[in-house]
């Protein structure tokens, strides 16, 4: 890699556009081109051609390209992943379709739960049994596995998941149950102590038995991926962003594809949050809408919020425990199927719903005219004059008004007795609420006022957007970054190397044990900084953090330890450190009840390189109105009606320049729609805020 100015490239396959975003000499180049469902590596491959072109390099020129992809997000969602056979503890074959005893709809008597994402009949249980301290209670039972392991392998599945009972604690049983099968089967095998070392048996379950899911699909394609570029000409090394916003080598993604479920999305939150550090706001919501989904994120401190867990695909209006549950480190966001490419369609008692379908790049929105008849979020847009026909994606694709009419009219209009113009402004609508609903939903989740923060919207659709989303919210001022459309690649750019080891070893604080402590402390710490140092020799940074409750609560909170070795004296420091960290979430610290103990439940060590702070910008509320005297009619929800709305490009604005809503700000990658109750103004570094003019009276 060259030492003064590395040449960076980051590349996002989404779920209907494969954003590239190129570093070089202080300049970004990018570009968006359509994914590639049979190959996807293809669309990279076309992406970088691109951006090498407008920089004028060759792909030998490259020093890192850093990936990240929804393959495995949407093979989960979709249940497009390899036949997997889950060998677990006996007694326990049904955990991952028992759940757990949490209802997200306590009072509807016809709740559906998501289906396993492994039949019964592909479900395998063998004797053998770990205590909840390590202790072996009953041999594995190895003639079992054997027997097992033929039916796996005559079976014709595509992978395996081990998956018992406290191997978060001990995993010998996992690791010998894996060689017998190995022995026998000759597919990808994954243990849960590797995978997802914490202690809840449904949670580690089910993410052992998602990793095994997708790792067949995904390996397949990062090989595939690795030697195209090499026959491309680039000798680069490649790098994977995982769910917790840092990168790990591809061979590493390959073993724990698990890891990559939220990477796009965890890009497009480093993205802002580099963003919200560059303007000192302390406040952020992300706003993250590409074609497929939307992602809102919450940004305190310039940093992501994180954890230790996630769901995939919640079925029942956003709430939490209806998804499909995945206990790996991760930023922490709500996603929803609402993009440009989601489909609109009326239910059975006449009410207009969007996704969580989507039309992605193969047909696409009937207005791409690749054969798509299904009206989508774009075809909405297109017909309120968002978006110009002529000049979408710069040109490189022509949108046909007709096709967007004929595909409202009948599957919208025709059946609600709504022109298409109505129908088009219906379906914007109801995609808007339900991205404001989510974001609500996020928000009180973590006990935030949502209007109190600044949004930072990237993707391709989500400028489309921005401006109604926030007048829904009750959000005032929003930035509409430089790149905004290729928002989740250029995060890539600016993540760390970086890696969150973690692992569940109980340990009561009336019996602290400080040797056991530093002991798990330092296997982390080598896991960790092992991952950072496939990619870098600079300076590390670390964050110690003990997961911690009251004996006999059911969940934990987070603690930040001092990176340093513990003595028996500690006790008392951490007793201390875990009351004022509860003060903090609940109003008060439990005290009064003789002896109720404190109990450190998981440790978790996160290892990454140090970055480089980008410079402080001060925001600007602009003082000369842009001259716009070219027009068109765009729909303008407050008004009810199209309005004559300045059309303006970004490229001519200069800054502390404001242009009045109703407006569209153009440029190649995506639109900027400023409603009328907004304005916007052109910032120093690129960006656009849009600023409620009531606040500028």
């Amino acid at each position: 890699m060259s030492a003064a100015d590395p040449i960076r490239l980051g590349a996002d396959i989404g779920g209907t556009f494969t954003d590239v975003a190129l570093e070089y000499r202080g300049k970004m180049f990018s570009a968006k081109v359509l994914t590639d469902y049979a190959a996807p590596e293809q669309a990279i491959l076309d992406g970088i051609e691109v951006v090498l072109g407008q920089a004028g390099l060759t792909p030998a020129d490259l020093d890192l390209v850093i990936h990240g992809t929804t393959l495995a997000t949407n093979a989960l969602i979709e249940r497009r992943g390899a036949r997997t056979a889950l060998v677990t503890t006996d007694g326990f074959r049904d955990v991952i379709e028992m759940r757990t005893e949490n209802r997200f709809a306590q009072y509807d008597l016809n709740m559906k739960l998501p289906a396993p994402l492994i039949p019964r009949e592909d479900r395998f249980t063998v004797k053998g049994r770990i205590g909840a301290q390590g202790q072996v209670l009953e041999a594995l039972d190895e003639a079992a596995l054997e027997e097992v392991a033929e039916r796996i392998a005559a079976g014709g599945f595509g992978a395996v998941a081990i998956g018992f009972i406290h191997s978060y604690m001990n995993p010998a049983h996992e690791a010998r149950a894996r060689e017998i099968i190995a022995s026998r089967v000759d597919v990808p095998i994954s243990i849960s102590a590797e995978v997802s070392p914490q202690m809840r048996e449904f949670e580690r379950f089910n993410t052992v038995c998602a990793n095994a899911y997708v790792r067949p699909r995904m390996a397949d394609y990062l090989a595939r991926l690795q030697v195209r570029l090499g026959k491309m000409g680039a000798r680069c090394p490649v790098f994977m962003i995982h769910s917790g916003g840092g990168l790990i080598s591809v061979e590493t993604a390959a073993e724990f594809p698990v890891r990559l479920i939220e990477s796009g999305p965890a890009g497009g939150a480093i993205f802002a949050a580099d963003v919200a550090r560059r303007f000192g706001l302390q406040n952020v919501v992300s706003y993250d809408m590409g074609g497929t989904t939307a992602k809102i994120c919450l940004i305190e401190g310039f940093t992501p919020k994180t954890a230790r867990s996630f769901e995939v695909a919640r079925t029942y209006r956003f709430a939490k425990g209806s998804g499909m549950p995945i206990s790996i480190p991760v930023i922490e966001m709500i996603e929803i199927g609402a993009g440009g490419g989601s489909l609109a369609w009326v239910d059975a008692m006449g009410r207009i719903q969007t996704g969580p379908e989507s039309a992605g790049s193969e047909p696409g929105p009937a207005c791409y005219q690749r054969g798509g008849t299904r009206p989508a979020i774009t075809d909405a847009d297109l017909l309120l004059g968002k978006l110009d026909p002529d000049n979408f994606a710069g040109g490189a694709i022509r949108l046909s008004t007709a096709d967007a009419d004929k595909a409202i009219r009948a599957e919208v209009g025709d059946r609600l007795g709504l022109d298409a113009t109505a129908a088009a402004f219906g379906i914007c609508e109801v995609v808007d609420e339900n991205m404001a609903n989510a974001a609500r939903v996020h928000a009180v989740e973590n006990g935030k006022d949502i209007a109190q923060n600044v949004m930072v919207a990237f993707g391709g659709a989500a400028p489309l957007h921005a401006a109604r989303l926030c007048e829904k919210l009750g959000i005032r001022e929003c930035l509409i970054p430089a790149g905004a459309g290729v928002g989740s690649a250029i995060g890539f750019l600016k993540a760390p190397f970086g890696y969150e080891a973690l692992a569940s070893n109980l340990v009561r604080l009336s019996s602290f044990d400080a040797d056991q402590v530093n002991a798990v402390i330092a296997g982390l710490r080598g896991i960790a900084e092992g991952f950072v140092r496939a990619g870098t020799e600079g300076e590390i940074r670390r964050e110690i953090t003990a997961f911690m409750r009251y004996a006999g609560q059911g969940w934990e909170i987070p603690v930040p330890l001092p990176d340093r070795p513990f003595a028996a004296e500690d006790a008392a420091g951490l007793k201390e450190a875990f009351r004022d960290a509860y003060a903090r979430f609940f109003g008060r610290a439990i005290d009064g009840l003789d002896g109720l103990e404190i109990e450190i439940v998981t440790i978790s060590v996160r290892a990454e390189d140090i970055r480089p702070a980008p410079a402080r910008v001060a925001l600007t509320r602009g003082d000369s109105l842009a001259e716009a005297p070219v027009t068109r009619a765009v729909f303008d929800p407050s008004a009810g009606c199209a309005q004559a709305s300045a059309i303006v490009e970004r490229a001519a604005l200069t800054p502390g320049v404001r242009v009045s809503g109703p407006a569209v700000i153009v440029e190649d990658e995506t639109s900027t729609v400023v409603t009328a109750p907004f304005d916007a103004v052109m910032q120093c570094d690129g960006s656009l805020l849009l600023i409620r003019k009531e606040t500028t009276q």
